[in-house]
């Protein structure tokens, strides 16, 4: 019981691991979808020759200056899809961890009791507890990931009629990330890292 308890544990630190990669795509997204905000609430004052001042009299700023923005959205969509990526790859590794734990548990030769599984020694966790932190965080992950998805899709159709309190909006739900509660993955690793802790 001890050594799959500390299989899991080793398991959870690649998963930290993960989670710390996560933290660092969530700054870059939200930097990608500020830029993005920040070019599309600037399309409608761009199309409108009345704000280029003395400009107004050459010949094609307007189009130029839109089309080269146009240009940076697109780049920045690009940039935000690999990101994406990026997040869906640590939300399958999140899959394959969860999924490959569940089939250790059942396969084998003699399959563990919920006594067993429930079953603590001293302050380390149970195979439960490190079956359902993985589930828990599988399943906060990808519902974040799925609102992110959402969020991207909301925001090219936001393009087309530009709000600054749709953008707003958006850009706080995705820096609040309300699928995944930080005090609650901090608990869930302070129980599977006790002993670090005492």
């Amino acid at each position: 019981m001890e050594g799959i308890v500390k299989k899991f544990q080793s398991k959870f630190s690649k998963v930290r691991e993960e989670m710390s990669l996560w933290d660092d795509l969530q700054r870059r997204f939200i930097s990608q979808f500020s830029n993005a905000s920040a070019i599309i609430r600037r399309l409608e004052v761009l199309g409108d020759k009345k704000y280029y001042g003395c400009l107004r009299g050459v010949d094609g700023i307007d189009d130029a200056v839109l089309r080269k923005q146009m240009e940076s959205l697109e780049n920045i969509l690009v940039s935000i899809q690999k990101t994406m990526e990026e997040f869906h790859g640590i939300v399958r590794f999140l899959e394959k961890m969860l999924r490959d734990s569940k089939q250790q548990m059942q396969g084998g030769s003699h399959r563990l009791s919920t006594k067993q599984l429930q079953q603590r020694i001293g302050v380390k966790p149970s195979i439960s507890d490190c079956l359902d932190g993985l589930a828990t965080l599988q399943e906060m992950h990808s519902s974040e990931y799925r609102l992110k998805s959402s969020v991207i899709s909301t925001l090219m159709n936001v393009a087309s009629k530009p709000s600054a309190a749709d953008l707003g909006a958006l850009r706080q739900l995705l820096v609040d990330q309300p699928n995944i509660p930080k005090d609650e993955v901090k608990f869930l690793f302070d129980i599977i890292f006790a002993e670090e802790i005492s």
